[in-house]
């Protein structure tokens, strides 16, 4: 129940503040912004590319440095062509993402984030990517087939609620919050990524609808304009031919009643 969930959120807000460990000020974000894998869907993936560097460019007001992991082909050829760093990218499963996508993303974030900024070691392999102190993600949110709109999202740290007002029930955890805490917030963090996934999935097709939808029309306006241009033209022409045929039969009849 929601009583449970804010009592867990409470009793386990220490561990939340410690995993992991308190940090001085936040010098380094993390900002996954997920695109598309194709074209032909309108702005979606250039919207996503436009909140994620605005985003980027607030923290850098901030005074923090964003580190940049991109999901799909269209990102990643975005950044690359612009010579911009990647710190991690992910394509080939845009449109139809599973849960193992998320992790895999998950565990590349986990890593960096449990690490903390002040971490900048990458000798573990080329996976290793430097700590972070904040996640955030950027993804298109979904809200109808004719409305999709970029949004971010902080995943991590973990913000904790105030302690309801009033008398709560006491509940007692088994194993303990902090324990429950360790095993839950990976799996947090996963689900926020695949639900990020699964949102942008939906929106990069509705964009794509649209947009073909949109050619379609523009295609079949382009058809009836030319066919009447064309029927215009024929026309023209047989009436020209009329006029030819009828202006010698003319002259022919004019010569011969002079003869």
């Amino acid at each position: 129940s929601e009583g449970v969930l804010c009592s867990f959120r409470w009793e386990g807000q220490g561990c939340i503040r410690d995993r992991p460990p308190p940090r001085p000020r936040v010098g380094r974000g993390g900002v996954l912004v997920v695109t598309g894998h194709r074209g032909l869907a309108g702005g979606y993936s250039s919207n996503a590319i436009r909140a994620a560097e605005s985003l980027m460019d607030r923290l850098r007001q901030e005074g923090k440095e964003p580190v940049l992991f991109v999901v799909g082909r269209k990102g990643v050829g975005y950044y690359r062509f612009r010579n911009r760093p990647i710190e991690a990218s992910w394509t080939g499963f845009s449109e139809q993402p599973t849960f193992d996508d998320a992790r895999r993303i998950g565990e590349t974030l986990i890593d960096a984030f449990l690490r903390g900024g002040d971490d900048d070691s990458v000798d573990a392999g080329a996976d290793r990517v430097r700590g972070l102190d904040e996640l955030h993600v950027v993804y298109t949110e979904f809200r109808s087939l004719m409305n999709q709109t970029p949004v971010s999202r902080i995943i991590g740290p973990m913000e904790v609620e105030q302690q309801p007002e009033g008398v709560q029930p006491a509940y007692e955890f088994e194993p303990k919050p902090e324990a429950l805490l360790d095993a839950l917030v990976p799996k947090y963090i996963n689900t926020r990524i695949y639900a990020a996934l699964l949102e942008a999935s939906a929106s990069e097709s509705a964009a794509r609808r649209r947009a073909m939808k949109s050619a379609t029309d523009n295609a079949e306006e382009a058809i009836r304009q030319y066919t009447r241009e064309m029927n215009s033209a024929r026309q023209a022409g047989i009436t020209q031919e009329i006029s030819e045929i009828v202006g010698g039969a003319n002259a022919l009849a004019a010569a011969g009643s002079e003869v």
